[in-house]
């Protein structure tokens, strides 16, 4: 899979520009502030209708312009499909394929797959669990991208539930009747654990398959580990005591959410869910500290498993999160079609010989994009088609 053209209209600093691309490697270089970042992030946000960068689609529109426009020639098979997207802050997105509207614009996700490198993935890691549950959700919508209607009912019912909460919760506070107001939360509630129980399962089973990936990923891009060290543990908001479907977990979650009926009136807020849910990030020896080195959780004499948030060095910190992207691209890869790996500016962040040996990795994808500041930073083997961007121009080089 590759983009052959890449079309923009009011995006970010673009009032237009027009890209062709070639697959293989193809490196946007500029000073920061010229858009180079902006090209990138277009192909993403046609992946995914998000952005690695931004929470909100508000600043991918040009200053004074109502909607930006996003199309792409993509490359599949020996076919091409012309993807188009409107984003429209405030109102619903639209998307179109060979001009043709879908009925919802998420219809268009994981048509075009990417993995984006770049400087925030340190928020994997060092962020909140907030920024692990997306990582986790966005590969599974590229991987299964049914899943998009999944994720946007359970954050739909979430949001009706928590108003119908703190609703229920005001009337109790102020003895007047909630009955109504308790029996429509019933509803809700199965609403909630039904797709709740469906998401946790998807992400659940993710996170197995993500596993090896992880250990042999890790390896690969940091000097000196083991496939032990690396590992990844989905963390629930409740016990599960064995349940695995989709079936099982929805009535688990129901049941503790039954259970903690009191405490969510209380605070007014849902507390019981894939939406309160954590991605434990560990690493065995060598993880920020030696001490305990002779024993640990694992057995007698096995190393301690730390967590990296707060425990490893920036260093082991920026592998894993690396590792975690490789990881994502070889398990999408072997799903049966090359993702588009975005590099975003990540060179700058590593030395010359973690630079090499990134580079090495990803050099056999169909198609890798690269954005950096000097053109040096860019590892000969990812030399390939150069842009060079600056003054609102994206100029070839010859």
């Amino acid at each position: 899979m590759h983009v052959s053209h890449l079309t923009l209209h009011d995006f970010r600093s673009y009032a237009s520009a027009e890209v062709a691309l070639e697959p293989g490697a193809t490196a946007f270089i500029g000073r920061n502030g010229q858009g180079k970042t902006n090209l990138v992030e277009a192909i993403d946000y046609l992946s995914r209708l998000s952005s690695h960068r931004v929470a909100s689609d508000a600043p991918l529109v040009r200053a004074g312009a109502d909607q930006a426009v996003v199309r792409a020639a993509v490359v599949r098979d020996g076919r091409t499909a012309v993807l188009e997207v409107e984003v429209n802050p405030g109102r619903s997105n639209r998307a179109r394929v060979n001009r043709s509207p879908l009925p919802r614009a998420r219809e268009i996700v994981g048509l075009v797959r990417t993995v984006v490198f770049s400087p925030e993935d340190l928020v994997l890691v060092k962020g909140d669990p907030s920024d692990r549950r997306r990582f986790l959700d966005d590969l599974l919508v590229l991987r299964a991208p049914r899943l998009a209607g999944v994720r946007a009912d359970y954050d739909r019912v979430l949001r009706q539930r928590n108003s119908l909460l703190k609703t229920a919760g005001q009337a109790r506070r102020g003895s007047s009747s909630q009955e109504g107001a308790l029996a429509t939360l019933s509803v809700w509630d199965d609403h909630l654990t039904r797709t709740g129980g469906e998401l946790l399962a998807e992400r659940i089973a993710l996170v197995d398959a993500l596993r090896p990936y992880l250990a042999r990923a890790y390896q690969s891009v940091a000097r000196g580990a083991g496939r032990d060290d690396a590992a990844l543990e989905y963390r629930p908001s409740l016990e599960l005591d064995g349940a695995r479907s989709a079936g099982e977990l929805a009535a688990a979650l129901l049941a503790e959410v039954e259970r903690r009926r009191g405490d969510e009136l209380d605070r007014g807020v849902s507390l019981v869910g894939p939406h309160r849910d954590d991605l434990l990030l560990s690493l065995g020896h060598g993880a920020g500290s030696d001490e305990g080195a002779d024993g640990g959780p694992d057995g007698e004499g096995s190393p301690p498993r730390l967590p990296v948030k707060g425990y490893a060095s920036h260093g082991e910190s920026w592998s894993f999160a690396l590792a975690l992207r490789l990881a994502s691209y070889d398990l999408l890869r072997d799903d049966g079609d090359d993702p588009i790996l975005i590099l975003d500016d990540v060179f700058a962040e590593l030395d010359t010989e973690r630079r090499e040996q990134l580079a090495d990795l990803v050099a056999g994808a169909e198609q890798v994009l690269v954005t950096a500041a000097v053109a040096a930073d860019v590892p000969k083997a990812l030399s390939g088609v150069r842009y060079l961007v600056g003054g609102g121009e994206v100029r070839r080089e010859p």
